[in-house]
């Protein structure tokens, strides 16, 4: 009886046990339903209607979409990726304490990471990647002890990456910080991280160093810091760090010797070391990973020759050494990389020829050999690459003909073998390429007709067949008609629309001298022969009084003053100098000049300061009034005769869109460089208000509406395209910035300050930041390795163009810890398709079209690859059209 009792007894409490378990499961799964429905109450948008299924009748772990449960019952996983959701994150998570895994990234969640999830002690997995979060990372992040992978890249999260986020990560694999607006250096803290394998702190602001004992991380296989402002040696650092896999150190400012002996790491597959000041050369390579894919080390300062041993990276699919000073030949073995799809050597000495063997590189997709000293053919077996996409040999001196076989290149979208000495016809075959969109072949030697296959060339963006020795008709089609006279253009027998030169009866340019009938040629001739000898003998003497004249205008010019410099004792002492006019229309009297100059000592005549010194106005008698430059030269320019060479060469440039050079002064102890005087100031303060703080809020000058600024965009963009492609040699600018655009009486720009390059401190290793009030304006080539080109230019002129569009500033402040890159911030916009916030709020009435055009045109000039930003020719076509557009309404 006792027993059946116990046995009675053992059920009843069982069945209590198991009722007690069941209750506690239930009032827990219905205490997260309803957590889960008061994270659902914090969405404010919700697009594609991805939580419908989440109502207060169903089941979390069966119907909520996107909600996954242990075999408890209990919610372990929240899965919501790239469903555009939008709102705050919910406090409320805080309870669900059994969750694990947080993936919420590819949405629209504002604000920060709440302090509570600081209770989550379970998470394994936090994912809030491609959002709008922001506010500084939470160092609460430090304490979750079981963090295993931190994704909080594509967000707005500002400060410092906090030492304590990796107070406990011994568990942590895996970190992203990428594309924030993070500052300051990188934790030391970072090594705590005993079992990381990667981190990712890409795209940011940080600075200082590479932690010393980052390859104490012996499992440390994914590195990247591309696009952050680190600096100093890392050869020494990162060289122990045997797991690499993928090492990105692209676009910083990291000296000294390069990293290279890592390649030989037998799991590395990914190294990019591009965009830094990387200097010495590429040693030998004695052995190579057989995993590397990406060998990146463009736009540094390497030297030496390419080595050899480069083949012994047999599965090598981007090779790019461009922009640098890489000297000797194309190894002849690079060919037989046969997985290689790009290939960038461009921008660098190499001379020698083009090897053979590129065709037999059979996937490959990109060949750049641009400005390099290659002599030579082109070889005709570059033709069989079926595969590839672009082709770049320009800026060589290259000879004999285009290819007949380039047609089998059926899927090229870009040919460009501009600046060589190419001689023969233009292929017809070259009309069967029909996807090609960029087609130069101007400064060569080309001859005979251009043919009308060209003008099936439907996808054309590009085109240029300027300055060869062409002739006859340009076809009459649209698709190349509609680049106009400069495409055209330097081709003394071409003749027919787009150009001005008339056709005569047999297809070539006639003139309404030419069109004279010349019958009796024998009569005529002597006539000629004895005309042309009384000319020639005239013209001799009339050149050799010439040069005397000059002679004896030179003399005139050169005007002698007397520079008084004060010393700290009493005494003084007498410089002499001397003066170089290139303007008639100043004074050229002694006693001018030295009333003029004391001006300089009187502050009240200060205009203006920049990168190479100040700015004084100084006026003489009879209304006269110009813009002295007094230079801080910094001992840059050694002699007298540098000097008159780097200015004199000035002083014959004419264009309505440059500040004229009038003449400079030398003496040992100054230089001045005499300009004409634009009234209405520069672009900057025009734009940004002289005096007014702030960002785009400040008030400006009201009378720079879209028209005007246009205007001032249009004409820089001819000045720069005159500097680039008129003068021989091109000049380039180097320092351009909206304060060095001069607007006159009318609001015309007038560009300063070029052509000084021998004087420009950035080109100087230590006065960067110094010297650029405004960095957002430099190349990422030339702020980083100090790889000068055009593109430079071009890439500072899209600043401009976005400051005209937006009123802001390249580089702002808006807070104490947040730093806005304009092209970073337009590009963001455009991304989230809020077009209409990039425009300045002080335009009223404003051609939205014209502004969008003008916008994206500035986006593509400060493309970071240079070869990616069009040419300033290219530019003022853009502007121009658009401009057409404004008129046709």
């Amino acid at each position: 009886m006792r027993i059946h009792c116990h046995i009675h007894l053992s059920h009843a409490l069982l069945c209590f046990i198991l009722c007690l378990f069941w209750s506690i499961v239930t009032v827990s799964t219905e205490t997260e339903k309803e957590i889960l429905l008061q994270f659902k109450g914090n969405i404010t948008e919700d697009p594609y209607n991805t939580l419908t299924s989440w109502v207060s009748s169903g089941d979390p772990c069966q119907g909520y979409k996107g909600i996954f449960c242990n075999l408890e019952g209990f919610v372990e996983r929240i899965v919501l990726w790239n469903t555009s959701l939008g709102g705050v994150l919910s406090p409320s998570l805080s309870g669900l304490k059994r969750l694990r895994i947080l993936t919420l990234f590819g949405n629209r969640f504002s604000g920060n990471i709440p302090g509570e999830y600081a209770d989550l002690h379970s998470l394994w997995k936090i994912n809030v990647s491609s959002n709008a979060l922001s506010g500084s990372i939470p160092d609460f992040i430090g304490d979750l002890p079981n963090i295993r992978f931190l994704d909080l890249s594509k967000n707005g999260f500002i400060g410092e990456i906090p030492s304590a986020l990796f107070r406990y990560c011994y568990k942590t694999k895996f970190v992203s910080l990428s594309h924030n607006n993070l500052v300051g250096s990188i934790p030391l803290s970072l090594v705590n991280c005993a079992n990381l394998e990667g981190f990712d702190f890409s795209f940011n602001n940080l600075s200082g160093v590479v932690p010393s004992r980052l390859c104490d991380i012996p499992m440390l296989s994914y590195v990247s810091l591309r696009s952050n402002a680190l600096s100093g040696s890392v050869k020494d650092h990162i060289s122990s760090c045997r797991s690499l896999m993928h090492l990105d150190f692209g676009s910083n400012r990291f000296t000294d010797l390069a990293p290279f002996s890592i390649l030989g790491m037998q799991n590395l597959t990914y190294f990019n070391i591009s965009y830094n000041g990387f200097e010495g050369r590429i040693p030998d390579i004695t052995s190579c990973s057989e995993r590397l894919e990406i060998f990146d080390a463009s736009a540094n300062n390497l030297d030496g020759v390419i080595p050899s041993g480069i083949t012994r990276c047999k599965n090598l699919k981007l090779l790019s050494l461009e922009l640098n000073r890489l000297k000797g030949s194309i190894p002849v073995d690079i060919p037989e990389l046969r997985e290689l799809l790009v290939i960038k050597l461009g921008n660098n000495s190499i001379d020698g020829t083009i090897p053979e063997g590129f065709g037999n590189i059979e996937l490959l997709e990109l060949l750049d050999l641009s400005n390099l000293n290659l002599v030579g053919e082109i070889p005709v077996d570059i033709t069989n690459c079926k595969f590839l996409l672009e082709l770049d040999v320009s800026g060589n001196n290259l000879d004999g003909e285009i290819p007949q076989a380039a047609y089998k290149m059926t899927n090229l979208e870009a040919l460009d073998l501009h600046y060589n000495n190419l001689k023969g016809s233009i292929p017809a075959s070259l009309g069967n390429l029909s996807r090609i969109e960029y087609l130069d072949l101007s400064h060569n030697s080309l001859s005979g007709s251009i043919p009308t296959s060209l003008g099936d060339l439907n996808n054309l963006t590009h085109f240029d067949l300027s300055f060869n020795n062409l002739s006859g008709v340009i076809p009459n089609t649209a698709t190349i008609q509609n680049f106009g006279a400069p495409a055209f253009s330097n081709n003394p027998f071409l003749c027919g629309a787009p150009l001005d030169t008339r056709c005569s009866a047999n297809g070539t340019g006639s003139s309404p001298l030419a069109s004279r009938k010349t019958k009796l040629l024998s009569v005529s001739a002597i006539i000629a022969i004895v005309a042309a000898a009384v000319i020639l003998t005239g013209v001799c003497l009339v050149t050799i009084m010439n040069i005397r004249a000059r002679r004896r205008k030179k003399d005139d010019d050169e005007v002698m003053i007397v520079e008084s410099t004060p010393l700290t004792s009493s005494e003084s002492s007498v410089i002499i100098g001397k003066l170089v006019l290139f303007s008639k229309s100043l004074p050229s009297k002694y006693e001018d000049w030295e009333a003029g100059t004391k001006a300089l000592l009187d502050k009240e005549s200060l205009i203006g300061g920049g990168s190479i010194g100040t700015v004084y106005k100084t006026d003489f008698e009879g209304g006269i009034s110009i813009a002295v430059k007094k230079l801080e030269t910094l001992g840059r320019i050694g002699n007298q005769e540098e000097f008159e060479h780097e200015i004199g060469r000035l002083g014959n440039l004419q264009h309505h869109n440059l500040v004229a050079f009038q003449g400079y002064y030398w003496s040992s102890s100054m230089q001045l460089i005499l300009s004409e005087f634009v009234s209405n100031g520069n672009l900057y303060d025009n734009l940004h208000g002289l005096g007014y703080p702030g960002t785009s809020t400040s008030r400006g000058n009201r009378e720079l509406d879209w028209p005007r600024r246009f205007q001032i965009a249009l004409g820089t963009a001819r000045a720069l395209a005159y500097l680039h492609h008129d003068c021989r040699p091109p000049i380039l600018h180097l320092n351009l910035k909206s304060s060095n655009i001069l607007l006159d009486d009318k609001y015309e720009a007038k560009l300063s300050d070029y052509g000084l390059g021998k004087l420009l401190p950035i080109l100087d290793n230590y006065v960067l930041t110094k010297f650029h009030n405004a960095v957002g304006y430099v190349a990422p080539e030339l702020a980083q390795s100090f790889r000068q080109s055009e593109k430079c230019d071009v890439y500072s002129f899209g600043v401009i163009l976005l400051e005209l569009v937006t009123g802001r500033k390249p580089v702002e402040s808006p807070t104490t810890n947040e730093v806005v890159v304009l092209c970073e911030y337009v590009r963001g916009l455009l991304e989230t398709g809020s077009v209409s916030n990039c425009f300045d709020r002080n335009l009223l009435g404003f051609a939205e079209n014209e502004m969008i055009q003008v916008m994206k045109l500035g986006l593509i000039c400060t493309s970071e690859d240079p070869l990616r930003r069009p040419s300033m020719a290219e530019v003022v076509q853009v502007l121009e059209s658009i401009r057409n557009g404004l008129e046709s309404r």
